[in-house]
C-alpha cells in the first residue's frame, strides 16, 4: 500500500487561529447583509410584482423580504465580505499596535 500523506502540509489547529471578537463578527456580518440586500434589490428581488396579492403595503413587505434573504445569505457565509472586513480590521489593529 502506498503512503499518500503529505508531511510538508500541516493541518491548521484551532489554537493557531486568531480569536475573533463576536461583536466584530456580528457587525461585519450585518454590513455584508446590508450590501447583499442592496444587491438583491438592484437585481429586482425587492420589487413588488403582485406576488403577495397586491395592495398598498406590498412594496414594503417585498423590501423586507429582500432584507431577510440577505441576512440569511450573510449568516450562511455570504460572499466572503464579512471575512474580508474582519481580516482588514485585524491587520489595521496589528499595524496600529506596533
Amino acid at each position: 500500500m502506498t503512503d499518500i500523506s503529505a508531511p510538508h502540509l500541516h493541518p491548521v489547529s484551532a489554537t493557531k487561529r486568531p480569536q475573533i471578537d463576536p461583536a466584530l463578527k456580528a457587525a461585519a456580518t450585518e454590513l455584508e447583509a446590508a450590501f447583499l440586500a442592496e444587491m438583491l434589490k438592484s437585481a429586482g428581488l425587492g420589487q413588488a410584482r403582485e406576488a403577495m396579492g397586491g395592495g398598498a403595503g406590498e412594496a414594503q413587505f417585498a423590501s423586507l423580504l429582500a432584507t431577510e434573504h440577505a441576512k440569511a445569505l450573510a449568516k450562511a457565509g455570504g460572499i466572503g465580505l464579512a471575512e474580508q472586513f474582519m481580516a482588514s480590521l485585524a491587520r489595521a489593529e496589528t499595524t496600529h499596535d506596533t
